[in-house]
């Protein structure tokens, strides 16, 4: 059997069908920055081809399903199954006070982070005025930014002297280890794997409330939403989160305690392969 994935591997799916194989399944996961709410025409024409050479469908939240089925048009069956996250990798440890020092950054001082691609869709210049507004009395407050990508030299240009660019990282671990609050303000997300691996690191998230950031995080019990492109409820989001070491605490617990019990690597393999036996059986 075949399983493809995304716009950039739908035409496996025709590759599949042309090699005799009709056990095929096609996952959607989010959509890329050529076509960053899921509506090309051109895409969706084609989708609608393809939705009937495959026999099943996967997709990472209920918001991308809704779309397979209103959007797209897909016929066949469906099953969400969410991203797997590595608790054992990602969770609180003893390497805060190092980056901490690495980044000259003081022990006890309040550090928001964000953790994804350089691109538009991410929203950062909105993210860096919030934070600028929410933390103006406190010059030791950070703000990490980890990733690279199409809008580094943009977004250099815009970071004040208490935002940290730090490119792409081979330690995302211990870098979420270093943070008190995550933060993730794009205007359009699939399932957002960043969320998960912060939930599983004991941080509170403070997101969008777009996409499947809705289906991840539990308001006011692992983090808050707000809306998209709204810098007033984002600072007013930092702003809570300086000021309660407590909230902070009691949030980033319930998040690890969530992310083990529903988002775990050996439940998405489970669910993966009863979809495998399933469509391989036919």
């Amino acid at each position: 059997m075949v399983h493809t994935r995304n716009w950039g591997g739908s035409d496996g799916i025709v590759a599949a069908r042309l090699a005799g194989i009709r056990s095929i399944v096609h996952g959607e996961h989010g959509w890329d920055p050529g076509d960053p709410d899921g509506r090309n025409p051109r895409r969706l024409k084609w989708r609608r081809r393809f939705s009937n050479m495959a026999r099943e469908f996967t997709c990472v939240s209920k918001d991308i399903a809704r779309w397979l089925g209103e959007d797209v048009g897909v016929k066949r069956p469906m099953t969400q199954v969410y991203n797997g996250v590595d608790v054992d990798a990602f969770c609180a440890g003893d390497g805060r006070d190092a980056i901490r020092r690495e980044l000259s950054i003081a022990p006890d001082a309040f550090v928001a982070g964000i953790v994804g691609r350089l691109d538009p869709i991410k929203d950062h210049p909105r993210l860096f005025d919030a934070f600028e507004k929410a933390t103006a009395g406190d010059p030791d407050a950070r703000l990490v930014v980890v990733g690279d990508g199409p809008e580094r030299e943009r977004l250099d240009a815009l970071a004040g002297e208490r935002v940290l660019m730090l490119g792409n990282r081979r330690d995302v671990p211990a870098i979420l280890q270093a943070l008190d609050l995550f933060v993730l303000c794009s205007w359009n997300e699939g399932i957002s794997n960043t969320i998960l691996e912060a939930m599983a690191s004991s941080l509170p998230v403070l997101a969008t409330q777009i996409g499947g950031n809705t289906e991840l995080v539990l308001p006011h019990v692992t983090g808050v939403l707000v809306p998209a492109k709204d810098a007033t409820a984002l600072s007013d989001g930092i702003t809570a989160y300086h000021g309660s070491v407590d909230l902070r605490q009691t949030q980033g617990k319930a998040g690890r305690d969530r992310v083990c019990e529903k988002f775990s690597i050996a439940a998405m393999v489970d669910s993966y392969e009863q979809i495998w036996r399933r469509v391989a059986a036919h």
